[in-house]
């Protein structure tokens, strides 16, 4: 372990952001091609494959037989369903909008933590979920040209996406983190989430492919393999190389990376409620995770 952040982490944190944030455009792309729930089932599924790989490689065994193993499939239950809002929420709204809104799961953190792991809500950390909750608003008050009632559906499926998340978090901090290596977490959170998007495919969606085009294929192998699978197996590795505080302060960056992406990548609108949104929320998950030396 590190005691502090080096050029190299530094690089990579960036870098892992980047994908992060791209990754909301890429979910928007590959929608067109599948529909949004199959299209997550077909992510985790790959990623899936990949992981279960990677296990073997390196001889490591893939599942416990304890407890341990039904907390893996809450996590997986959990992150499946935060993926099922995630790709059906964008079916409605911008991918601009979206990362912002799912970003906010670090102040869903901060609440869960001091209800149930005992963290207590510092100062700045009370100043950054006032920055968060401002920023929710100001992304629903900047409504883009292409605004309709279906977006706002979209908007709290997001929403919820991000409560998912946070709880997640708290759950694997709470059951998982002290008794099993990262890779297991997340091999748990792939593997298990995989039937329930399945079950969730079959219930909300009748038609499973919608057109099969290249950028739709590409997408959905960039969410896939690079993201799902390559990005986060990195961030595990961070994990045990750097001081988690120091890492998690870089996960500003990603909303930012996401609106930029959506607007150049997709052309969505760049209002000035998605700007301040986006101002306040990046800065409150800043001063959420910053920490003094």
């Amino acid at each position: 372990m590190k005691p502090h952040m080096d050029l190299t982490g530094f690089l990579v944190m960036v870098l892992l952001t980047l994908l992060w944030g791209i990754n909301y455009p890429a979910v928007k792309i590959a929608n067109t091609g599948f529909a949004p729930v199959f299209n997550a089932f077909l992510r985790s599924s790959i990623a899936s494959i990949f992981g279960i790989i990677y296990c073997l490689s390196i001889r490591q065994p893939m599942f416990h037989r304890d407890i341990r193993l039904f907390h893996g499939f809450v996590v997986g239950l959990l992150f499946g369903l935060e993926f099922v809002c995630i790709y059906w929420g964008m079916r409605y709204t911008d991918a601009a909008r979206a990362v912002i809104l799912v970003n906010c799961s670090p102040f869903v953190v901060a609440i869960g933590a001091s209800f149930f792991l005992g963290e207590k809500l510092s100062p700045l950390k009370m100043a950054g979920l006032a920055l968060a909750f401002t920023g929710v608003y100001l992304v629903f008050w900047g409504k883009p040209k292409t605004w309709n009632p279906s977006m706002l559906t979209g908007d709290l499926l997001e929403i919820i996406a991000a409560v998912l998340w946070g709880s997640t978090t708290i759950y694997i901090k709470k059951y998982l983190a002290p008794t099993v290596q990262p890779i297991h977490t997340f091999l748990y959170q792939l593997v298990f989430s995989v039937p329930i998007i399945l079950a969730c495919a079959c219930t909300l969606e009748s038609t499973w492919i919608i057109e099969i085009n290249t950028p739709a294929v590409l997408a959905l192998l960039f969410s896939s393999v690079i993201v799902a699978f390559a990005s986060y197996l990195t961030w595990f590795k961070l994990i045990h190389v750097y001081p988690v505080s120091e890492l998690a302060v870089f996960t500003f960056l990603s909303p930012v990376f996401g609106v930029a992406a959506g607007v150049f990548l997709l052309g969505e609108q760049l209002t000035l409620g998605l700007v301040l949104g986006l101002v306040f929320v990046s800065a409150g998950i800043y001063v959420t995770h910053y920490r003094r030396a």
